[in-house]
C-alpha cells in the first residue's frame, strides 16, 4: 500500500503570469491568477494540477526535475515563448520563458493528454536509477520498469503524468529544486521511516504542510489532515 497520494506539481517562477500562460498553452489547463501574484493551472475536471509560486531567487542551475509534454509540433512551444536548447532523436529540449528545461515529444496522432512524464535526474548507474524509482513507487504507488540507463514509475494513482522517469547524470544536486511534487498522507511518520528527511515541520512559521526531501535530496511537500 502506498504511503502517500500524489497531489500536484509546484514550479518556482519569476513571473507566474508569464510562466503560467506558457504552461497553460503546453498542458491545456486553465490559468488562474492569485491576488498575491502566484497562480495555478486547473484541468478540465476542476482539479488544480500545477502551482506556480513566485520566488525571489533566479534560476541558477539545470533543473533536476523537468516536465515532458506531448505536442503537435515544437513550433507550438516556440510560438508560446520557449526557445530550443537541443534536439535529439525522439524529443526536443527547450527552455520556457523562465529558462526552465523541458522536453517536447512530437506526436503524429491526436493528443488526448499533453502531460507526458516528469523527468528526474539522479546519480549515474542502473542501480541508482532503480533505487530512487523503487523508493518513489513505495511512496505514491505504481510499478517500476528498468531499462538501459534509466528507471520509470508508472500507474501512479491520481497523477496526470504517465511516468516518473529517473535517469543518471554526472552532476550532483547543488541547489533547491525549482520543480517539486506535493503529496497527501495520513502517516507522516511512515514517510520519514521510509527514508524521507524533514526539512521544515508543519506549523513552523505558520506553515500548513511539512517540507521533506527524498533520499536524493529532492524536496517534496506532504499535506496531512491533522
Amino acid at each position: 500500500m502506498a504511503l502517500a497520494t500524489f497531489k500536484d506539481l509546484c514550479i518556482d517562477v519569476a513571473d507566474a503570469r508569464v510562466s503560467g500562460t506558457y504552461w497553460s498553452t503546453m498542458l491545456g489547463w486553465r490559468l488562474e491568477m492569485h491576488d498575491d501574484a502566484d497562480a495555478h493551472l486547473r484541468d478540465d475536471e476542476g482539479r488544480i494540477q500545477v502551482w506556480l509560486n513566485v520566488v525571489p531567487e533566479p534560476k541558477s542551475v539545470k533543473n533536476r526535475i523537468h516536465l515532458d509534454v506531448n505536442a503537435e509540433s515544437v513550433q507550438r512551444a516556440v510560438d508560446a515563448g520557449a526557445r530550443v536548447e537541443s534536439e535529439l532523436p525522439g524529443w526536443t529540449t527547450l527552455l520556457d520563458p523562465d529558462g526552465q528545461e523541458h522536453c517536447v515529444f512530437v506526436r503524429a496522432e491526436p493528443i488526448a493528454r499533453r502531460a507526458y512524464e516528469l523527468g528526474w535526474d539522479t546519480a549515474e548507474g542502473q542501480e541508482s536509477c532503480h533505487r530512487i524509482a523503487a523508493w518513489w513507487a513505495e511512496v505514491v504507488g505504481g510499478s517500476v520498469t528498468d531499462s538501459d540507463g534509466f528507471s520509470s514509475v508508472e500507474e501512479i494513482a491520481h497523477c496526470p503524468w504517465e511516468f516518473f522517469d529517473f535517469a543518471g547524470v554526472p552532476e550532483a544536486k547543488t541547489a533547491k529544486n525549482r520543480v517539486h511534487i506535493d503529496v497527501t498522507t495520513d502517516d507522516l511518520d511512515a514517510l520519514v521511516a521510509h527514508g524521507a528527511t524533514v526539512l521544515r515541520a508543519k506549523g513552523d512559521g505558520g506553515l500548513g504542510w511539512t517540507v521533506l526531501a527524498d533520499p536524493d535530496g529532492n524536496e517534496l511537500c506532504a499535506f496531512t489532515d491533522d
